[in-house]
């Protein structure tokens, strides 16, 4: 350094002699050391003074500032923060609200491509009607319309109906002959033609609201709805001809089921941290229709007893941006008696009129606490650094020589196999203190890379062994496929053999008939009956061969089936499951013969049979009574299998036709789906329900079209 004395820029002393002086700086310095301890001194302030100066004023200035600056950019960044979550729960809720409205057009659409329904086009109304209220519970929609093709009521499922409001969109929307899919807004005369008993959940009294804008009515009396309408086309000789229209849909007003498993999907528990509460709400205009926000303090239930925030408005200023301008509205909002950090989604009618809006949002109160003590906490945390870094840069360097000893044992150390050795916190404070601390996290690097690369080495062994088990699975899998396809190809060829035989045999035996007399048929006449029985066995082996082979080609085979004759013969498949239990079988067939044959695969029937057989004796392991029945009506046959088991909880009967949806610890989940689809294939259909005499437990009833 330019402010040491020239003798200090000489060459180091060794190591071992870094306590002696030089004899010509003892010859030019009397008192020996003397001189080192001055330049030493002197060297360790000009090092002091610059380190201070490099300390004190970025405490003195630039760390202030730069609290200040992080300070309001933590505050900026906590509101962004909370206004992306509000935009990315809007959306969740929007994307909710658009499947829901997209599955109602699905329904519709499922109604109008029904048979059932087309069977009844020219049915009386209340036939009619009676098919769409189970098409409506089937569907879990609030109303279905049948319209005629110029969109004049034919019936709802209350009954009979008839007339049209010319000015409803119920109306237009199927007089215009389209495909519709869209939230509207019916007038209490116009839905009382589509859902007279949607009547009750329709008016919402306005609740007085702070901030809101003033109002001169005092109810609510319109209904929000998600509407569907789709066309009835005809088939065959009427092909592409629109025969009339299903309209289908869902009353939002008063909907607290929808509304609250959209909060349960945005603001699942535990989602919103710090006590906050998420809250969801439709509005009709500027009127919470249906909504989980309460009324915090206040009295009023909103007609269903929770206490409920139904009836209040929106403030006049989100109303004016999301309903006036269109605009959706990200940012904190007061929602009947508080602040919400809030998400305003415009709804539009079929026409593009802006009719209501879309509400999520969560307690901005709890958010606004941590955000303060999180601002607290950052200047806090900037002031005792402050503190810290002052007191640390006020120290007094520490002697060079001691740290470069440390560093020589630590390397000393290395080299002989130490390889944890560190040099460790040292007293000096200059470049020399910093170079051992670069030393120590260089020889950290060191050690860090070599525990990662054994690390990664035991890591690649595993991944290998992974790998290696997985390609013998794959393999196994592999062989198990090619296993299955030879039994295939073997059976289709045995089947195939045993069929040419079978030919010869049943020839031959013809031809034996016809050799033989009168007398010696007479004779004979029992072992001939019992050899055609046992082709007649042998060909029935074939059959189930080739089915097992190439079962397309069996499936959907007509006859004329006795259904209560082959209930009957089914129970006879399953007895060896009756035999293990307490189970007592009781027959009601009502409908026999005649009035109980049906146009349906033999054996596909049987295998629903069976199916809901065996779903009985499971549901009933200790014991109990299996009722068997068969009724006729209006040109259907109905087939009861009821069991005294523990019965058909509500939430497990709307999941019950779908794929995979099994109790059994065993099961595939797959018998219902499957014997529904061939119900279904023929006309029929699968019900499940409760028994009739007020018995507990389970009542499946198939129902069959006899064709006339």
């Amino acid at each position: 350094m330019s402010t040491l004395p020239v003798h200090a820029a000489a060459p180091p002393p060794p190591l071992g002699a870094v306590h002696a002086p030089s004899p010509a700086a003892a010859r030019k310095a009397p008192g020996g050391a003397a001189p080192a301890r001055t330049g030493g001194r002197f060297a360790r302030l000009s090092i002091r003074n610059k380190l201070l100066a490099m300390v004190l004023l970025p405490l003195a200035g630039v760390l202030p500032l730069l609290g200040a600056i992080l300070l309001w950019w933590s505050n900026e960044a906590f509101d962004r923060v909370l206004i992306t979550k509000i935009r990315s729960d809007l959306a969740v809720a929007q994307g909710y609200f658009d499947r829901t409205l997209a599955e109602v057009g699905s329904s519709a659409l499922a109604i109008a491509e029904s048979k059932a329904l087309h069977d009844l086009l020219n049915a009386p109304p209340a036939r009619q009607a009676a098919l769409l209220e189970a098409l409506r519970r089937r569907e879990r929609l609030d109303f279905v319309n049948l319209r005629a093709a110029d969109g004049s009521l034919r019936a709802t499922q209350g009954g009979p109906a008839s007339g049209h409001d010319p000015a409803s969109p119920a109306f237009k929307a199927s007089a215009s002959g389209g495909e519709h899919v869209s939230v509207e807004v019916l007038s209490a005369e116009q839905l009382a033609l589509v859902g007279p008993e949607l009547a009750s959940r329709v008016p919402v009294p306005l609740v007085p609201t702070l901030n809101a804008a003033p109002a001169s009515r005092a109810v609510e009396d319109r209904a929000l709805v998600l509407l569907a309408t789709r066309s009835i086309r005809g088939t065959g000789e009427r092909q592409g001809q629109v025969l009339g229209h299903v309209q289908a849909g869902v009353l939002l007003n008063r909907n607290l089921a929808f509304i609250d498993h959209i909060n349960e999907i945005v603001y699942p528990a535990g989602s919103l941290p710090f006590g906050s509460q998420g809250t969801a709400t439709l509005f009709l205009d500027d009127v919470r229709i249906s909504t989980n926000v309460r009324l915090f303090g206040g009295g009023h239930d909103g007609g269903q007893g929770d206490a409920r925030a139904i009836g209040t408005r929106v403030s006049r200023i989100v109303r004016d941006a999301v309903l006036g301008e269109g605009r959706t509205w990200l940012d904190r909002a007061f929602v009947v008696s508080d602040w919400y950090v809030s998400g305003y989604l415009p709804l539009a009618d079929s026409g593009g009129q802006r009719i209501g809006m879309l509400y999520v949002g969560y307690l901005e109160r709890p958010f606004t606490v941590l955000k303060y003590a999180m601002l607290l906490a950052i200047g806090a945390v900037f002031f005792a650094a402050m503190i810290l870094a002052a007191f640390v840069s006020l120290r007094w360097a520490r002697s060079i020589f001691k740290p470069l000893e440390q560093m020589e044992a630590t390397m000393r150390s290395v080299q002989a196999g130490a390889l944890e050795a560190r040099v460790g916190q040292v007293a000096s404070g200059d470049e020399i203190g910093r170079l051992a601390g670069h030393l120590d996290h260089l020889l950290d690097a060191v050690g860090e890379k070599t525990r990662e690369l054994q690390r990664w080495n035991a890591e690649l062994d595993a991944k290998v062994a992974e790998r290696t088990r997985e390609l013998e699975e794959t393999q196994k899998h592999l062989v198990r496929s090619e296993k299955l396809a030879t039994v295939g190809q073997l059976t289709a060829s045995i089947a195939h053999e045993v069929n040419n035989r079978i030919a010869v045999i049943q020839g031959n035996l013809d031809l034996v008939r016809e050799l033989l007399d009168a007398d010696a048929r007479a004779k004979v006449a029992p072992e001939l009956k019992l050899v055609d029985a046992q082709i007649e066995r042998m060909r029935l082996i074939v059959t189930q061969l080739l089915q097992f082979a190439r079962p397309a080609e069996y499936a959907g085979y007509v006859d004329s089936v006795d259904v209560a004759r082959l209930l009957d013969e089914s129970l006879v498949l399953v007895q060896h499951l009756l035999t293990k239990t307490q189970i007592e079988v009781r027959r009601d067939f009502r409908a026999t013969g005649g009035s109980a044959t049906v146009p349906i695969n033999r054996q596909e029937l049987q295998q629903v049979f069976v199916n809901l057989l065996v779903n009985a004796i499971h549901a009933m392991p200790e014991g109990g009574r299996l009722d068997l029945a068969t009724r006729a009506r209006d040109g259907e046959v109905l087939c009861e299998v009821a069991d005294t088991g523990p019965g058909l909880p509500p939430e497990l009967v709307a999941q019950l036709f779908r794929p995979f949806m099994t109790r059994k610890k065993d099961g595939t989940g797959l018998g219902l789906w499957i014997s529904r689809g061939i119900v279904e294939r023929y006309g029929g259909d699968i019900r499940p329900g409760a028994r009739a005499d007020g018995r507990r437990g389970a009542c499946f009833t198939v129902v069959l079209k006899t064709g006339a």
